[in-house]
């Protein structure tokens, strides 16, 4: 047996999903839940906000971030189970907090499917004018239903398929600005660092807008802890996997958006009109229409299929472990005989339809109760590193349990203060329905799982 596995069943669990994931796999499933051609579609929006700084957002993104992603690998080492921050918050601090943590970021995973459909139907429609968006988020919520159902191995095979499609366009793009900005074909467009840094536009306030964009253009990594009950390695592949997730993904965006940004040839704005395909009119004008319907595609491809169907497995997981913890109805926690939570798996698919057809035209809702679902988890996380690691286990790592969380928590608080009214209403609706839900698993004797007999953390040790 393992020490995975003793790990694992040292919490009270057996082992029912299947152990065939490496720390390779997890990287690999981290980098296509973020998307490395994600700044594409925002590319326009973004550049607009920053002034034309948009290399500079993702580096004060990264900065942000990495204090989170310290949090999560401090505590995916603690708790190597499939409830992410649930698992994490409910057993670093209180099982209480734990249900909220898991409850409030369940709002994020259960709706970043949705988004991602309704985002790919979207291109799907410029693509094929006038065909009905509904078709397409059906094809899309189908094909990551069953791959899902195929079990993990068939999961990893489509992650690195995805990777390789979306790695060898970033390429193609490298190679199109390059070839462009040494060529001049597009007027005025030339090699620069003002991208990265214009003292004329730099401000206190343009900083702290670009924080918030920022922060939430690197949603995604956390989802690699959903997958720690799955992995065949025994020094903490999750915490290490969602480090070098985050930083080659930011190094991808900082190198693209800084491309990108100086084939905008130093214009002001691209203007509403134009912010949505900035980036696409760009890989036009550098190269040829055929380079931007390619590009197009490709992007539709990794939002539609290749996120989606990372962020469905993601959502199941969740779902699985807060239902064996009696949080959610029991049939959640249905093991298949592929060794994947199926009756999670479908019921993500049944809300995902649902959802799709109500939130159609409604990106912004969406996108902002995505956020504040993912923001309230990662300050709840915070909390639990410096309670569970300082307080309780009396580390002496000072840096790693008191001052990286710290910075953490105010970082994501700041974000989420600021965040929009829409959020705020929304994500308090959605707590007050998480407060009903726990009183009456209280009631019916359902509590959270009571803190587990654990390894005591060592003094002074990460």
């Amino acid at each position: 047996m393992s020490d995975q596995q003793r790990t694992l069943e040292s919490f009270g669990y057996q082992q029912e999903l299947k152990r065939s994931v490496s720390t390779v796999d997890l990287l690999v499933y981290g980098l296509v839940f973020m998307v490395p051609i994600a700044p594409w579609a925002i590319f326009g929006t973004v550049y607009d906000s920053a002034r034309g700084m948009v290399p500079l957002v993702y580096l004060i993104g990264l900065v942000a971030m990495v204090f989170t992603a310290l949090a999560y690998g401090q505590m995916a080492k603690a708790f190597p189970l499939a409830g992410s921050v649930f698992s994490y918050v409910g057993r670093g601090v209180h099982p209480v907090l734990g249900f909220f943590a898991g409850w409030t970021i369940l709002l994020d995973y259960l709706l970043i499917p949705t988004l991602l459909y309704v985002f790919a139907a979207e291109s799907m429609v410029g693509i094929f004018p006038g065909s009905p968006r509904w078709v397409w988020a059906l094809v899309f919520v189908a094909l990551n239903t069953v791959v899902n159902l195929l079990g993990i191995s068939s999961l990893k095979l489509a992650n690195r398929v995805f990777l390789a499609v979306e790695i060898v366009f970033v390429v193609a793009f490298v190679i199109i600005a390059a070839s462009a900005l040494n060529g001049g074909t597009i007027p005025g467009a030339e090699w620069g660092a003002t991208p990265f840094w214009n003292s004329s536009e730099v401000s206190g306030p343009l900083i702290a807008s670009a924080l918030s964009i920022a922060v939430l253009s690197f949603l995604g990594f956390d989802g690699i802890s959903t997958l720690a009950e799955e992995t065949t390695g025994r020094k903490n592949p999750a915490g290490r996997a969602m480090l070098i997730a985050l930083f080659v993904v930011a190094f991808l965006f900082v190198v693209q958006t800084w491309l990108a940004s100086l084939l905008a040839a130093g214009r002001d704005s691209f203007g509403d009109d134009a912010a949505g395909n900035a980036f696409f009119d760009l890989v036009e004008a550098a190269s040829s229409s055929g380079w931007k319907t390619a590009f197009l595609v490709v992007n539709v491809v990794a939002v539609g299929i290749a996120n989606a169907m990372a962020a469905q497995a993601a959502t199941s997981r969740l779902l699985f472990s807060m239902s064996r913890d009696r949080q959610l109805p029991s049939f959640l926690s249905r093991i298949s005989a592929r060794q994947v939570p199926v009756a999670a798996i479908l019921v993500v698919t049944g809300l995902s339809l649902v959802l799709v057809l109500f939130f159609v035209g409604q990106i912004g809702l969406i996108s902002s109760l995505v956020n504040f679902g993912a923001l309230f988890g990662f300050c709840l996380l915070h909390v639990s590193v410096v309670v569970h690691h300082l307080v309780r286990g009396r580390s002496r790592n000072y840096l790693l349990h008191l001052v990286a969380p710290v910075l953490g928590f105010l970082i994501i608080g700041y974000v989420l203060v600021n965040a929009d009214a829409a959020a705020k209403i929304g994500g308090i609706a959605w707590l007050a329905v998480g407060a009903v839900v726990l009183a009456l698993n209280l009631r019916a004797g359902r509590g959270a799982p009571s803190l587990p007999a654990e390894e005591p953390v060592e003094v002074g040790r990460s």
